[in-house]
Order: structure tokens, then sequence, then C-alpha cells
């Protein structure tokens, strides 16, 4: 790491212990750590578990599909997203699990005593959590995605009720909000990628900049990169499959990777 990741993973080491998310470790296990640049430009420290992947049983509780939880927004007028102080780190990792989720730093190795981003079954676990938490009012006025949290009401006077109920359940269940996160009464709203209104569902424009500006893929792996960001707005591009054979046809084993004149014009 550079001198300036390791001031920062000193700190961000620092408040991971002082949170009480961390502690020292003498774990056989330990995760490579790395830094991923946010979008505000700072620097966020996240640890490298494929080992430890590969090798968990996977759980199998389902992810909604985007599509189904947009069809229950029909007919909405207002809106609300919570969004979840440290997410995952709301979640308590199992004692007998802890020494699995080490990871290795240059100023020693430590081991998360919550659960961490990038085990794989993380998403699963707090997609259970969060549905059997809001159980009650699914699809009536809440869809969640992981921990995405949309309240969603035809009226205002409705949309009090239901923010009061979801908050009241939040505080229940010990969840906390990150205030300066969370957006209330809102006409039109960003919700997984896209913008949701009483009008219907558009494309968040900042995400089909994203693919304006993506660079011409040179291996197979950014290929299938580029295709799952594609694909994902794929409903709102009449033709896109056919559009996109050229580079679909990339990613097939039997293929060599030529970028042909189809490839750049279909990219």
């Amino acid at each position: 790491m550079a001198p300036k990741e390791l001031y920062e993973l000193k700190v961000q080491l620092k408040e991971l212990v002082d949170r009480g998310f961390v502690r020292p470790s003498v774990s056989p296990w330990g995760a490579p750590v790395l830094f991923v640049k946010k979008k505000n430009g700072t620097l966020h420290i996240c640890v490298d578990y494929r080992d430890v992947n590969k090798v968990t049983i996977k759980n199998k509780y389902p992810l909604p599909w985007i599509d189904d939880l947009f069809d229950h927004l029909s007919g909405s007028s207002v809106f609300s997203n919570i969004d979840l102080r440290s997410g995952y780190y709301q979640v308590k990792a199992k004692e007998a699990d802890v020494l699995k989720i080490a990871f290795s730093t240059r100023y020693g190795n430590y081991e998360f005593l919550v659960m961490p981003f990038g085990v794989t079954n993380a998403p699963a676990v707090f997609m259970d959590l969060m549905n059997r938490v809001f159980k009650e009012y699914l699809d009536q006025f809440v869809i969640i995605f992981i921990d995405d949290i949309m309240v969603y009401s035809a009226f205002e006077e409705d949309h009090a009720r239901h923010l009061s109920m979801v908050l009241e359940t939040l505080r229940q269940h010990q969840l906390y909000a990150k205030f300066s996160k969370c957006e209330f009464w809102l006409k039109s709203i960003s919700f997984l990628g896209h913008v949701v209104s009483g009008k219907g569902i558009s494309v968040d424009l900042q995400k089909i900049q994203a693919v304006v500006d993506w660079p011409r893929p040179t291996t197979v792996f950014e290929v299938h990169s580029f295709l799952g960001m594609d694909g994902y707005y794929g409903k709102f591009m009449k033709g896109f499959s056919q559009i996109s054979t050229p580079l679909t046809r990339l990613t097939q084993k039997s293929v060599a990777f030529v970028w042909t004149p189809e490839c750049e014009a279909s990219f």
C-alpha cells in the first residue's frame, strides 16, 4: 500500500475497533485487505474474502426480482427512502464464525464481530432479516432490496402513517438509519438505479452516463461486466438482445477474443 493508504488503514482500523466492529485476532484465517474509492473520492477499506467464500456453504435465500418490486409501486405518488447506518454491521456475527472472517493488515490481524461486506452469504442473510422484520408491511407500502428500503404511498396523509410505522418497526428491532442519507416525502426518487415517480419508472440519467463513459473492453471479463450493466437496463432499449449479439458472442468459450467492427458498433 502507498503511504496515504497506510495512513488511512490506521485511521479506519482504529474506528472499527473503537466502534466494536473488529478486534485483534490470532485466527489461522487471514483474508487480505484493499481499498476501493467511493463516489465522493474517499477510500473505503474492503476485505477480499474469495478464499473463504469458496469453502462456504451457500445460503439459498432468494433475492427479489427488481421488476417484481417495481410492480408494487403502481398508483403511488409519494416516496421515502431509508438508508440503514453501516448496513451489515448491524448484524452480530456468531462467535463460532468470527475466526473465519479474520483479515490481515500491515498493522496486525483483526477479526470482525459483525457481518462484514464481501462474504458470500451476507446479502441473503440481510435480506432474510429485513423480510422478517417488515413481513407485515411488505408489498403494501414497503419494498426492500437487501438494505435499501422504500416506503411508498398513494396519498400524503397515508404516507405519514406508513413512515411512522416503518420507523417504529426499525426502533423496535434496534435497526438504525442514517438520517443524512435518508430521503423523505419525495414525488420522484432514485431507487436501485431507476427513477421512480407517480408517472412511472425510468432509467437514472447518471447510470446512462456511466454506460456512455464505459471504456472499451479488452478482456472477456470486462465484456461480461459491460453486458451486466447494459442488461440491467435492457428492457428500456428496443432490440437490445440483437444489438448486443456481437458482444455476447465474445463471451463464448469457443470464440477467440477479437474486437471486430461489429463489436465496436454494438459497443
